[in-house]
């Protein structure tokens, strides 16, 4: 099965970012949000993510407006019937992630690939709100969409050779390297980068360093092109905690208990780059 239609639901950094991979590969896309000023955004955003790559000469302007005509925005979920595949890249949360699914499951035809960008939630657990758990499956994208290599396919306990090959052929059309990933919480990547950015929370909360001297080291005695702090300020600090709650919650092992630090910060709308402070200030 070769995909040639994509619809993502969320048009925020990730179904944006998602939306801007297919569309330069000439994948006809539509993206889908609950309001026009939402979609409106992410369409932006995407405009001005081709614009930098147009600066440094890795795109013309040509194929900038190829790309962006490839790309159908809406904010009725009845655009989706022509899609061969529908991503979810929602916020990450459970209850949001299964009522969104079970509304595309409704209204999709039977034979209609479902996929859910989830960073952490069981694919089996969000397949149960569907009637189509054999054509469901995991694609972990990461961010930022159009720079990293890496997608994660997670197969759920029922997600058939069939659907597993066919986002995993998708995946290599878009210039990305899929690995595929058993179901786990947290799957692979996140399972072992985010309790070391909860650490890191837990290291500055004691005062053991300061935030750039933490950063610094892991930078440099680790060589990480980035410290884990100001990752999370890129990631953003609520999807961090998000995705630390779920791993507390399903294994119950306390080496996952969310920072009282970093819960701090999201109480407080210091969500790191998104709304201009976290851990470091972004201010213009």
């Amino acid at each position: 099965m070769s995909i040639q239609t994509v619809g993502v639901v969320g048009a925020g950094t990730m179904g944006s970012g998602i939306a801007q991979a297919c569309a330069v590969k000439g994948i006809r896309v539509i993206l889908i949000d609950i309001s026009q000023a939402a979609v409106d955004k992410g369409l932006a955003g995407i405009s001005k993510s081709l614009d930098r790559l147009l600066a440094k000469e890795k795109i013309t302007a040509a194929q900038k407006d190829a790309a962006l005509a490839c790309i159908q925005t809406s904010t009725d979920y009845a655009a989706l019937k022509p899609a061969q595949l529908v991503i979810e890249a929602a916020t990450e949360n459970h209850e949001i992630k299964n009522k969104i699914l079970a509304q595309l499951d409704a209204l999709l035809a039977p034979e209609t690939l479902l996929a859910t960008n989830t960073s952490s939630i069981s694919i089996t657990q969000l397949a149960a709100a569907t009637s189509r758990p054999d054509r469901f499956v995991g694609m972990h994208f990461f961010n930022p969409v159009p720079m990293m290599a890496l997608v994660e396919i997670i197969r759920g306990l029922q997600t058939s050779d069939a659907t597993h090959a066919a986002v995993t052929e998708l995946a290599t059309a878009l210039g990305k390297t899929p690995i595929t990933v058993r179901n786990s919480s947290g799957f692979v990547v996140n399972r072992i980068l985010l309790p070391m950015i909860n650490e890191a929370f837990f290291v500055l909360s004691e005062d053991v360093a300061s935030a750039e001297d933490i950063d610094a080291g892991m930078k440099l005695g680790c060589n990480h092109p980035i410290g884990p702090l100001a990752l999370a300020d890129m990631i953003g600090l609520d999807v961090c905690l998000a995705i630390m709650e779920v791993l507390h919650q399903q294994f119950g092992d306390g080496k996952y208990r969310p920072s009282p630090l970093l819960r701090e910060y999201v109480a407080a709308g210091r969500l790191g780059r998104k709304t201009g402070q976290g851990v470091y200030s972004y201010a213009k």
